[in-house]
């Protein structure tokens, strides 16, 4: 039953701090004696005059997880890897090549990176990753997503933004090699409060085509739930035009309090005329180390009857979905140490710093929500609030429309949430499916809101259920339209 636990922990922690935009974790095992292979998965878009749009794929292998032999004294791992891009099913690029782990000295085994680039003309297409770790006999993960490459040849532009753990001046002898700089990408978007900077590189295209010979980037960095920008962080710089500009800078976050931020770049001309922009979205933890000690707090009678025995160490995780991600370790660690006193008491606080004025008020209410998602969305395996739906629910508060559909002919069972107001911003839209048709095991597939998950395939996906040969260059692919195939259409109603 601890196994259990932990595993809805895990995953739940995952949610949290996870900003899965373009990230995707992936792990498999059959065999419970093997380790289990993870990576994570990232891809970016750039240009060269001499060869056009081109793709990087970076992979993050996670050290711990994969299966090492003894070699010279030391340990080294043994990988297969298979990348596919296909358009309309025809398949336009394929790799499948051998890769050796770093040898590791000793049973401290460090992540390690790996990239490929492949050169693909503008258009949409279906990225397919297998990884098999050859020293298991574990089944090999497999993995696909939508590939939308957008044309940078014949326009002002910037490429994505690529983060790099670290980087340095290059020699052109790495595979990691770029403009002048060797770059080990950043897959993770969580920034600890150990971490007080951000390397960001990216490249911008075309700036030869301004009359001037001089232009403009500016930096700004918003927090994501309200908006606000902070100024001190703004910076503008001076550059020359060129066909290709790269550009390579640290931020310093060692002032971006704990919550979500999203960092702009701006390429502005002599009349500070925007031309174009990217931006990068992470996650911040500033906050300072937190123990909780029995003499921190006095259990209040009331939120000591409020909570049973038996139901601690669930409402204790409850506060997952609308914690920060130091919170949420903290939750954890409370809860692996199954102390129902300090449990309370861990709650009793949480409410106390969110209202001070009526702490066991606000936390009745939100424990009647935590009752409700319960009774709604949970499922055999998840708990309401570890579901998307739940999480959804307790984060933003209760949707002002729900469409539901059930039983459509042609796309998987779908609701549709749509918010009025979330803070600031209006008219914010989740896609829920069930792609398991059992288990009332429904995933968020899409939304709209800032931070959350993106799919630009989600009317494809979403009609998997009953459409082959689908056109990949199309959103809608060729989904039939057949009665109860309607999910773009409520979508764009909204």
């Amino acid at each position: 039953m601890v196994f259990v636990s932990l595993s809805k922990q895990t995953r739940a922690l995952m949610k949290s701090l996870s900003t899965i935009i373009l990230i995707l974790l992936i792990s498999f095992a059959s065999n419970a004696q093997e380790r289990r292979l993870r990576a994570y998965l990232d891809n970016k878009q750039f240009y060269a005059p001499e060869v056009g749009n081109y793709v990087e794929f970076h992979l993050q292998f996670i050290g711990y997880s994969i299966n090492y032999k003894g070699k010279d004294g030391g340990l080294i791992g043994d990988l297969a890897v298979t990348m596919k891009i296909s358009n309309q099913d025809s398949v336009v690029l394929q790799d499948t090549y051998r890769l050796e782990t770093p040898f590791m000295k000793d049973s401290l085994v460090d992540d390690f990176y790996d990239i490929r680039r492949f050169p693909l003309a503008p258009g949409t297409y279906e990225f397919e990753l297998e990884l098999m770790d050859l020293n298991s006999e574990n089944a090999p993960l497999k993995t696909s997503q939508m590939l939308v490459v957008t044309e940078m040849s014949d326009a002002i532009s910037i490429s994505d933004i690529e983060v790099a753990e670290y980087a340095s001046k290059g020699d052109g002898t790495s595979q990691f090699f770029k403009s002048g700089y060797d770059i080990i990408p950043r897959l993770v978007t969580f920034y600890p409060k150990e971490l007080s900077s951000i390397p960001i590189y990216f490249e911008l295209y075309n700036t030869d085509q301004l009359p001037d010979s001089v232009f403009a980037i500016r930096q700004t960095v918003t927090n994501a739930g309200t908006g606000v920008e902070m100024m001190e962080l703004r910076q503008t710089t001076r550059h020359f035009t060129s066909p290709v500009v790269p550009f390579l800078r640290e931020l310093d976050i060692s002032t971006v309090p704990t919550g979500k931020f999203i960092v702009s770049y701006k390429l502005l001309n002599r009349n500070m005329l925007e031309l174009a922009e990217e931006s990068y979205e992470f996650e911040r933890s500033n906050d300072g180390a937190y123990e909780l000690n029995a003499s921190d707090v006095v259990l209040d009678p009331a939120f000591q009857s409020s909570i049973t025995n038996d139901s601690v160490g669930f409402y204790l995780e409850s506060l997952i979905p609308i914690s920060s991600a130091t919170g949420v370790k903290n939750i954890i660690a409370v809860s692996k140490s199954r102390d129902g006193d300090e449990a309370r008491k861990h709650i009793q606080l949480y409410w106390m710093a969110t209202d001070s004025e009526k702490p066991y008020e606000t936390w009745m209410k939100y424990k009647i929500q935590v009752q409700l998602v319960e009774r709604i969305y949970s499922n055999n395996f998840q708990e309401g609030f570890e579901t998307d739906r739940g999480r959804v629910y307790l984060q933003y508060g209760a949707p002002s429309n729900i469409i539901k559909r059930e039983n459509s002919t042609n796309e998987y069972p779908f609701e549709i949430w749509v918010y009025n107001e979330i803070g600031k911003f209006s008219n914010k839209r989740f896609i829920f499916y069930n792609p398991d048709l059992v288990n009332n095991a429904y995933r968020l597939l899409h939304s709209d809101m800032i931070g959350e998950l993106k799919n630009q395939g989600w009317q494809r996906e979403l009609a998997r259920r009953n459409t082959t040969g689908v056109d990949v260059d199309n959103p809608n692919g060729n989904v039939e339209d057949q009665f109860g195939g309607n999910a773009n259409e409520y979508y764009e109603q909204y």
